[in-house]
């Protein structure tokens, strides 16, 4: 078979075997009745699904859009960042500062400003507050402010051809500094405290239960479609392309390739996937600070990424359901012992699951077709001889 043959074959095939379409469906319709239950049935049935828990599962998928994002530059394209927290953060206060105009004078001081700008005797809103106020602005800077900044801090880097370790500290020193930046009072985005107390989205209240379905449903849909978007460039020209910047950039520019575009489109796309998960993530919590970029938060994302399956797409997914589930109980029950915790995590996964959970779902399968096979060739042997 010639290499263009084979080339149109590998186009051919579907995006996922039909057993993973199959799962990826059942997920979906799982996680999507939900809400449902929620609104359905009254609080005494043993079906009933408490607020709290489509809260945590909306946060928690917010969270796998972030490491499906990251997955896509550092698991395709070899590009680790540490500083995606950032991104996340930037698409949060993007969607924040709609949702702090939307309160109106519904605020403590019935003022036109926010609470926190009369609080420290502002007079009008910054110029940068401009039309925000609009809701199709407020998405457009969703994606414009993360997608510009990665893709202006990516053309330098890249092109300096900085990468390995020295790119990630570069990130997590970006993610670091834009924190300090904004904790500050003067930058107008709330300073500590950020923004919060949120009252309303597109005239809807935001406390209300049925709201709170639709932008769980909003977020379930988003990340369905990011995966396939997903799938769809890793398994396509481009993808390969990806793949051999990630395994021997050196020797791809010797072929006639330039890297730097092509690690330039999945570092912003990257980015920009990030910031979307950020803006589903700040009205579902209800409140967006710069805790949000600290570097912690970033280092998480790629332990999320690492224990699902670095290079998979559902594997980040997965990895940051488990590891955000042991989070959750174990803030709870050991709040002070999770750092150790998660380091012990990283630790284990890095020596016994180098190819994480994924990984270790594709040995057990491959064992058990191989023992199968066995047996079934030692039937056929048994029944030769007879």
């Amino acid at each position: 078979m010639t290499p263009a043959a084979d080339l149109m074959r590998m186009n051919r095939r579907p995006l996922f075997p039909p057993a993973v379409w199959t799962a990826i469906a059942a997920a979906v319709l799982v996680m999507a009745a939900l809400p449902a239950l929620n609104l359905f049935l009254p609080p005494g049935s043993p079906l009933h699904i408490s607020s709290y828990v489509i809260t945590v599962c909306g946060r928690f998928m917010c969270y796998a859009m972030a490491a499906l994002a990251l997955d896509l530059a550092w698991g395709y394209a070899g590009i680790l960042s540490l500083g995606h927290g950032l991104f996340f953060a930037l698409g949060g206060y993007a969607h924040g500062m709609y949702l702090m105009r939307a309160i109106g004078r519904d605020g403590s001081y019935h003022s036109d400003l926010p609470d926190f700008m009369v609080f420290l005797n502002w007079k009008s809103y910054p110029w940068y507050w401009a039309f925000t106020d609009h809701f199709l602005y407020a998405m457009l800077l969703v994606v414009l402010v993360p997608g510009v900044l990665a893709f202006v801090f990516g053309y330098f880097a890249f092109r300096s051809r900085i990468k390995g370790v020295y790119f990630s500290i570069i990130t997590q020193a970006l993610t670091y500094a834009a924190m300090l930046l904004f904790f500050r009072n003067e930058t107008g985005f709330g300073g500590n405290n950020g923004f919060t107390d949120f009252k309303r989205i597109l005239g809807f209240d935001i406390t209300q239960p049925a709201t709170r379905a639709v932008l769980y449903w909003i977020t379930l849909g988003v990340l369905a479609l990011m995966l396939v978007a997903a799938r769809l460039v890793t398994r396509s020209k481009l993808g390969r392309v990806l793949t051999g910047v990630r395994d021997a950039e050196n020797r791809l520019r010797f072929l006639g390739y330039e890297p730097l575009g092509f690690k330039l489109f999945v570092w912003t796309l990257s980015a920009v996937m990030c910031g979307i998960a950020g803006a589903l993530y700040v009205p579902q919590i209800g409140i967006i600070n710069p805790g949000e970029m600290s570097t912690s938060n970033s280092i998480e994302m790629v332990i999320w990424v690492a224990t699902g399956g670095r290079g998979t797409l559902i594997g980040p997914i997965i990895g940051a359901g488990v590891i955000n589930s042991l989070k959750l109980w174990f803030t709870s029950a050991f709040p002070d012992y999770w750092l150790y915790a998660l380091g012990l995590v990283f630790v284990l996964v890095t020596l016994f699951l180098p190819q994480g959970i994924v990984g270790l779902v594709r040995q057990l399968a491959a064992r058990m077709g191989s023992a199968q096979s066995e047996g079934l060739a030692g039937h056929e042997n048994v029944e030769s001889v007879k």
